[in-house]
């Protein structure tokens, strides 16, 4: 596949249908297809939709270059192949903005155009949005839980090199504070951070003696009094002795990976206030999720360190999206399968929240008719335009802007739709009457 191309992030069936339905005339029908996902990941009352963005940038690869062609060509005719030669995408897309809230029925993303168009984006859209969406969600719940108190994305090591940056912006988007992946640095500009590992301490070991002061005393010739020494490699006793003795009170922080997280906190907190180390912050990770965070929350804790739960823990790989075909020709179209029910009709959705700004529902309705009344509510549409004709829309939505509209949605949930335990959805989401949904 060549550098930039995207074409290939797909599944061959979805060229496979292109061929058959090029050959039987239906190719070129006007179709609309959604995104949505039919139930929230077990134990969840919301879910954050991150990952639009990137789909739109994906979008404009999305083209088959000669090494796209020679893998396709293997199973495609003549016929398929010289159509994807020229292929680029001309409808429209629009979608949930990222940061914002999804629930079971919400049509996230919502694609137009013809079927042969819009049947080649299913697996790139559901691989981005599911994937970042759900990073995403496992990260709010960790934020909700911290109370504040700031958290660092460090799961780089337990998933692929891509993914653990589409899992850092989708983390950040959340609230997370900063990432120790740099690729994330440099390609979103996310705060950075990261000092030392178990390994730089053992590096220091002689033949007599296990020798810590050492290596914390290159962290702070390098790094300066300002860093984050991590304290448990033997005995946390001795390496908070260790670390105040080297650097002095005005060390940065103390860094804790194992153990009860809870009690060596309340101890090391002791300690290093009477070593007259006040300021010094205590940071604590290993195997950290929104149900460990919030145990914690009482303990002296300053910054946690959160990897494997956010990456590849509860909350991914998978959102639990599906890209269905609900129109085509203006004509409503659902599947009825079992535990696989689509809704069928291009839809929009607006949601309306009290004078308090608290959130009350989502509602959907029919993309052709007008949205239905607040009756006393305040209302906000949901759905932005992000492609018009193939082409991207201009916007300056940035990241900041997207941590700003959950943080500001989070306060606006419920308060039972913050819990951790298994419940309903925060909000529930209502359907408008069916009946009026077929284009007049």
């Amino acid at each position: 596949m060549s550098t930039d191309s995207t074409a290939l992030f797909t599944d061959q069936y979805e060229l496979t249908m292109l061929s058959a339905a090029l050959a039987d005339g239906s190719a070129h029908r006007r179709c609309s297809f959604e995104v949505f996902a039919r139930r929230l990941p077990d134990g969840r009352r919301y879910g954050v939709v991150a990952g639009a963005s990137r789909l739109v940038s994906a979008l404009s690869n999305f083209c088959f270059g000669d090494p796209e062609i020679e893998v396709v060509s293997r199973f495609l005719d003549d016929a398929t192949v010289a159509w994807l030669r020229e292929f680029r995408f001309t409808g429209d897309i629009d979608g949930y903005r990222e940061g914002d809230f999804y629930f079971p029925g919400s049509p996230i993303l919502s694609v137009r155009g013809t079927f042969a168009e819009c049947i080649l984006l299913e697996t790139l859209s559901l691989s981005i949005l599911n994937h970042d969406s759900a990073i995403a969600s496992a990260a709010a719940r960790m934020v909700s839980a911290a109370d504040g108190r700031p958290i660092i994305e460090m799961g780089s090591r337990r998933t692929h090199e891509e993914s653990a940056v589409a899992a850092s912006r989708a983390a950040f988007i959340a609230g997370f504070a900063a990432t120790s992946n740099l690729e994330a640095v440099r390609r979103h500009g996310i705060p950075g951070a990261g000092t030392a590992a178990h390994a730089f301490t053992l590096l220091h070991t002689t033949e007599d003696r296990r020798n810590e002061a050492a290596a914390f005393r290159g962290q702070v010739a390098a790094l300066g009094v300002g860093t984050t020494l991590l304290v448990d490699t033997y005995d946390i006793t001795d390496g908070v002795n260790s670390a105040v003795e080297v650097a002095g009170p005005e060390l940065g922080a103390v860094r804790i990976d194992s153990g009860d997280l809870g009690v060596h906190a309340r101890q090391v907190r002791r300690q290093l206030d009477d070593l007259g180390a006040t300021g010094t912050k205590i940071v604590v990770s290993g195997d950290l999720d929104e149900y460990s965070i919030a145990g914690l929350r009482s303990e002296p804790v300053d910054v946690y360190g959160v990897g494997t739960s956010v990456v590849v823990g509860s909350g991914a790989p998978t959102a639990g999206m599906v890209y269905k075909l609900v129109e085509v020709d203006g004509i409503p179209v659902e599947k009825r399968s079992s535990n696989k029910a689509s809704r069928g009709g291009a839809k929009r959705a607006v949601r309306f929240s009290r004078g308090t700004g608290t959130l009350v529902e989502e509602v959907v309705y029919s993309a052709h008719a007008d949205p239905p009344d607040p009756e006393g509510f305040q209302s906000r549409e949901l759905l932005v335009p992000l492609v018009r004709d193939g082409v991207a829309t201009p916007h300056t939505t940035t990241l900041e802007d997207s941590r700003s509209l959950l943080a500001e949605g989070l306060v606006s949930l419920p308060w039972e739709g913050l819990k951790l335990s298994h419940g309903e959805p925060a909000i529930p989401v209502r359907f408008t009457d069916p009946d009026s949904w077929r284009v007049r």
